[in-house]
């Protein structure tokens, strides 16, 4: 049985099979990854998959689970791909056993299991592969964020402030280094679970900040990935409940993500913090973050997640924004930076500066920036020209708001810097 036919000719229509791809690509590419123990193979059979639903799927309608068809049409294909080669290493012989003899249950869902590890959870045990210590960590977060996030390799630069070419080669090394060591598809053995831990929660965050403010299209285009990343971070606390940044980390992605409904107004414009309606937040998962957050702060062992779950949750628990604790938020990035010196961080904390000792002030954090590669970030800009134009720096603010637009952004941003140069009297 099939469901409606769509039709993508028409003004402005968009296409099914691109949305799904972006929502289940992730968890496709991982079990077929798992299947056949190759990157490089279980990406073309899924993007052959994707040629044929959309000549299929045009024709006859979307299958009642669109996600399960791709499965198991990119599974054939990576059989068909393994028949093809007249002599045929270990490796593939082990990967068409795999294939050829796996239940049908294997390609469908989240609980399938496998007797290498005792976590049925696909996308987790290729985001530990991704992390594996023999991987760099840059190549491992750019692997990470392609796979399991089907982010492009431009879309990683902007989330990295780097040149598209500096991530196609992080993802390359990183394909091969797993190929060449045999790395296996498998969330490790709990001895070997805090060496991974760093690089799984930054992946898991940086997941989560691609879905919470995406790279490219709209600011809400990819919120599945936020949600994920939600997902991912209540699995690490099952399995490692005694580590406090799995909790903290998670805390952080219920409190941010829990403003979600008010960020854009009706027009997909974006509203800022101070302009939100506080009654569309989930309330709910405020509460739960702060639960959170108070549990883990009493074991005396913060982590760059805990102070950063902490700020959220103060955020979200203020009544107005002018009620908001500024001078605890100025303290707790002053203790983030110190143990995580990123210009990003930096950035934050100014913003909270000028709060509390005015723009001046955050205008004077930002300036030790200046010529360092936050510069091609157009939130830098950004928050430059607000400081700018509260200062009554017309020219210099619309100068920085010009500049905010010529890094890359995503549609939202750009609008929302196009009406801040239209306030100003800009042409």
């Amino acid at each position: 049985m099939t469901g409606p036919r769509f039709d993508t000719s028409g003004p402005g229509a968009t296409d099914p099979l691109d949305e799904i791809i972006r929502i289940e690509g992730g968890q496709v590419l991982a079990t077929l990854i798992r299947l056949t123990g190759d990157i490089d193979r279980a990406e073309d059979a899924l993007q052959d998959a994707a040629l044929t639903a959309a000549e299929v799927w045009k024709r006859d309608g979307l299958p009642n689970s669109p996600g399960a068809w791709l499965t198991t049409v990119a599974r054939n294909r990576a059989l068909d791909m393994i028949r093809r080669e007249s002599r045929r290493a270990p490796k593939e012989e082990a990967a068409f056993r795999m294939l050829t003899d796996a239940p049908a249950s294997t390609f469908v869902g989240r609980e399938a299991d496998d007797s290498t590890d005792d976590v049925g959870d696909d996308i987790l045990r290729l985001l530990f592969t991704c992390c594996h210590p023999a991987l760099s960590e840059e190549s491992r977060i750019a692997l990470a964020l392609r796979t399991i996030c089907g982010l492009s390799t431009v879309d990683i630069a902007r989330v990295f402030v780097v040149p598209d070419a500096t991530i196609g080669q992080r993802i390359s090394r990183a394909k091969a280094k797993i190929a060449n060591a045999r790395i296996p598809y498998r969330v490790p053995p709990a001895h070997e679970l805090p060496d991974r831990l760093d690089g799984v929660l930054r992946v898991i965050y940086l997941l989560f900040t691609a879905g919470h403010h995406a790279p490219a299209g709209e600011l809400a285009s990819r919120v599945d990935l936020a949600c994920e990343g939600i997902r991912l971070g209540r699995l690490m606390i099952s399995l490692m409940p005694d580590e406090p940044e799995c909790t903290g980390l998670t805390a952080l992605m219920l409190a941010t993500h829990a403003r979600t409904g008010a960020r854009l107004d009706g027009d997909g414009d974006l509203v800022l913090l101070s302009d939100q309606d506080r009654s569309l937040w989930d309330h709910t998962a405020i509460a739960e973050a702060a639960q959170m957050v108070e549990s883990i702060l009493r074991r005396r062992r913060p982590g760059i997640y805990q102070i950063q779950a902490a700020i959220a949750c103060l955020h979200s628990l203020a009544p107005s924004f002018a009620e908001t604790d500024w001078p605890q938020i100025v303290l707790l990035y002053a203790l983030l930076e110190a143990r995580w010196r990123t210009p990003i961080v930096r950035v934050n904390r100014a913003i909270a500066v000028a709060e509390v000792d005015g723009p001046a002030a955050g205008l004077v954090l930002l300036d030790e920036l200046s010529g360092s590669p936050i510069e091609r970030w157009h939130l830098y800009w950004a928050t430059r020209a607000d400081f700018l134009r509260r200062l009554g720096s017309t020219a210099d603010a619309i100068d920085a708001y010009r500049r905010a637009l010529a890094c890359p952004c995503n549609d939202t941003d750009c609008r929302f810097l196009e009406s801040r140069l239209t306030s100003l009297g800009a042409p």
